[in-house]
């Protein structure tokens, strides 16, 4: 996919963030494990969230900024990506996990490149926040999955 609008890019995230819900909620109805069935609905849930603050963001977000264009930006197809991602009724809760951080970190990667690549120190400022953010988000998750372990 080509990017040319960071609206563009940033709607795309969006985007992406809610086909990962919808892939785990298949993985879900899939999975054999009653653990790795509520990490799969902490995961839905926390990818909903993700995209709904993702679009708070860009309604919020001054247009200048939005309106910035890119001449390079290419991005793997995603959501294609995800519609095709299964794993085996028996996956473990590590599997799962391996299976968000590949994902996730390919999104904030994305958002990292286009940062580095913004020609305004205020387009890159914003970019570098909302990676700040998705990486605190990303560490927040693994914690939270860790802890079930405990349960």
């Amino acid at each position: 996919m080509r990017i040319q609008q960071l609206s563009e890019l940033l709607d795309y995230v969006a985007r992406c963030r809610i086909e990962m819900a919808q892939l785990y909620s298949r993985l879900h109805a899939n999975a054999d494990s009653s653990r790795v069935k509520l990490m799969l609905e902490y995961f839905q849930q926390h990818e909903r969230n993700t995209s709904e603050k993702l679009e708070n963001y860009i309604d919020e977000a001054p247009r200048k900024i939005l309106d910035t264009w890119y001449k390079d930006i290419v991005f793997e197809d995603f959501i294609g990506h995800c519609q095709k991602l299964t794993l085996p009724a028996n996956m473990s809760e590590d599997d799962v996990l391996e299976l968000h951080l590949k994902l996730d970190n390919s999104l904030i990667g994305l958002l990292e490149k286009t940062a580095n690549s913004s020609a305004t120190a205020e387009t890159k400022g914003a970019l570098d926040d909302l990676v700040r953010v998705e990486k605190i988000q990303q560490q927040r998750l693994v914690h939270s999955s860790i802890r079930m372990d405990d349960i």
